[in-house]
This record gives structure tokens, sequence and C-alpha cells, in this order.
């Protein structure tokens, strides 16, 4: 028996079953890892969030201006 005849049934043992399943637990443990938030994306999220309330609050405004100078601006009635 040979020397790669030695190494021929640990070496298909480890292709066909031990590769396989590493490479399936590494991306499974990449997935739960970034299914969760960020610091930075959450503070990302509360920066939009608080733009978002004031272009509201501006609009409102607006709305308003345009509603004191001319009643139907939206065509209204």
């Amino acid at each position: 028996m040979g020397f790669f005849e030695f190494l021929f049934v640990p070496l298909v043992i480890l292709l066909a079953v031990v590769a396989p399943l590493w490479i399936v637990v590494h991306y499974f443990t990449r997935w739960r890892g970034t299914k969760t938030i960020s610091g930075e994306d959450e503070k990302l999220l509360q920066e939009l969030w608080e733009s978002a309330e004031r272009m509201e609050e501006r609009i409102g405004t607006l709305e308003r201006i345009l509603k004191s100078d001319d009643p139907d601006w939206r065509g209204e009635k």
C-alpha cells in the first residue's frame, strides 16, 4: 500500500463530509451575526427619523403659510 493510497480515504472523507459542513456552519454563523442591526446603522436610523420629523414640521409650516396667503392653493373649495 503506497502513501497516496493511505491518504486517499481520509482525503475523500474530508472533502465529502467535513468541508461542506464547515462551509455551511461558517455561513450560518455569518448570517446570524448580520441579522441584528449594528450600532452605526441604529445611529443612522435615528438621524433619519429626526430629519423626517423636522421635514414634517417644515411642510406643515409651509402649508399653513400657503393657506393663509391663498386659501384655495390646493384647488380645494
